[in-house]
This record gives C-alpha cells, sequence and structure tokens, in this order.
C-alpha cells in the first residue's frame, strides 16, 4: 500500500509539475506575441489644431498687409506634408501664391521613430524665401527661432504647435534683419495647445503599458499556479510522512520482517 500510495505521489507531483511549465511557458509565448502586436509605437507627425491654424493666419495676414512681405508654415511628415498654411490662408502655401513676390516661409521636417528603434526622433528647421532675400538673412532668420524656444527639441514635442508659432515670429526677425518696417500690431495672439500633446516615437512605458499590465497579470497567474503546487506538495510529504514511519517496525524492522 505504501508503494501505491509513491507511486500516486509521484504521479500527481509530475502532473504538476507539467501544468506548472505548461502555464510559465504559456505566458512566455503570451507576453512575446502581444509584444510583436503592440510593439511598435504610432510615429504619425500631428498637424497644428484648428485653432493654432485659425489664429496664426490673421496675425500673417496683418504683417504681410504692412510689412509687403507674405509669410507662411509648411510642416512635412518625411516626405509628406502635414500642415502648410500662410497669410492667404490655411491650406494655402505661400510659395509661387499670386501676389506674394516676396515672402519667407518656415518648414519643420519631423521624423518619429518606432518605440523598439534605437534611433532618436528629431526634426530639420528651414527657413526658405523668395530669390530676392538674401540666403544669410534667411540663416539668421533660422537661427532666432531658437531664442523663441523653438528649437529641434519643441518641434519634436509638439510640431503643429511650434511650426505656427515659428511663423508668427518671422514678422519680427524679417525687421530684425533690415528686410522690412515693424509689423503692425495683430489683433489675435497665437494659439496655445489646449492641452500638452503627448510624446512620439521612442517612449517605451506611454506606448506599453498596456503589454505591461498583460504580462505582470499573466507572471502572477503562474505564480499563484506554482505556490498552489508548492502547497500540495507539502501537504501530500506531511500525509505521507505518518504512513511511511507506521509501516516500519522497531530498530528500522518492517512489520512484515518483524
Amino acid at each position: 500500500m505504501t508503494n501505491s500510495k509513491t507511486t500516486a505521489t509521484g504521479a500527481q507531483k509530475k502532473r504538476q509539475q507539467v501544468l506548472i511549465w505548461t502555464v510559465i511557458i504559456g505566458v512566455t509565448v503570451g507576453a512575446c506575441v502581444l509584444g510583436a502586436i503592440t510593439g511598435d509605437s504610432d510615429t504619425t507627425v500631428p498637424a497644428p489644431a484648428a485653432d493654432e491654424r485659425s489664429g496664426t493666419v490673421p496675425i500673417l495676414q496683418a504683417a504681410a498687409d504692412s510689412q509687403g512681405i507674405c509669410y507662411g508654415w509648411r510642416l512635412l511628415d518625411g516626405y509628406d506634408p502635414v500642415s502648410v498654411g500662410s497669410n492667404l490662408g490655411d491650406g494655402t502655401p505661400v510659395e509661387d501664391a499670386a501676389g506674394c513676390a516676396r515672402w519667407i516661409e518656415v518648414t519643420a521636417n519631423v521624423f518619429y521613430t518606432s518605440s523598439s528603434s534605437e534611433s532618436n526622433d528629431s526634426a530639420a528647421i528651414r527657413v526658405r524665401g523668395s530669390s530676392d532675400i538674401e540666403f544669410s538673412d534667411l540663416s539668421a532668420i533660422e537661427s532666432g527661432l531658437g531664442r523663441f524656444g523653438l528649437d529641434e527639441d519643441a518641434f519634436v514635442d509638439e510640431p503643429g504647435w511650434a511650426v505656427t508659432r515659428a511663423a508668427t515670429m518671422l514678422p519680427l526677425l524679417a525687421t530684425e534683419r533690415g528686410l522690412a518696417d515693424p509689423a503692425a500690431v495683430p489683433t489675435a495672439e497665437p494659439a496655445t495647445p489646449a492641452a500638452p500633446l503627448p510624446d512620439a516615437g521612442s517612449d517605451f512605458w506611454r506606448d506599453r503599458w498596456v503589454l505591461l499590465l498583460t504580462t505582470v497579470g499573466l507572471f502572477l497567474a503562474a505564480a499563484l499556479f506554482i505556490a498552489v503546487g508548492v502547497r500540495q506538495r507539502n501537504r501530500q510529504r506531511r500525509e505521507a510522512g505518518p504512513a511511511q514511519r507506521a509501516g516500519a517496525g522497531p530498530a528500522g524492522r518492517t512489520r512484515e520482517n518483524a
């Protein structure tokens, strides 16, 4: 009878070990599959909000009317245009526009990378203009944007807000370079974002919180199975101990030998 109990205990132990390893393997495979599905974050460059675009156009209109220079903005996602606008209106480029012999435009090309990529997000900011405006003046205007906090980090964090804000700074910087007289005081203030935009590209924690929570839940389930298995094994050992001792006689002899 003791051998039968021992055999049954061993078989049950093996089944428990198989169950535990099955759960662990399932947790690992599930985490890998979920990671492959949700690993890449959205790399789309967001366009300026409607209020940012509508608030920028009248400012550029006032500056163009008083200075005789057209101003605009252009936001790109790699080679794909995201937003374009000018003193002529949202969606109207300033280059080659009728009535804009002289023009200045800020162009921002934002590059977002996936969360799994080792490359960092980046942005290239350029100031372009009509042929009658010297390259040195355009370069100075481009460098001057940094004085207003419109550097690469600002364009990476909030590209829509940054490009429209940069456009409203062009008349002031053009005045500093002696390209035009000071612009008329605008009747509207540059729009500010209603709420900070989320970081894009390589933010691991933001884009993978579902994966992390799911993985933690799976591992907790595995730990629960392991704890139950260990508890059952200890209980079986305690129950098997008295039975084995009862089958032995004095001086280590079994009852059958006695």
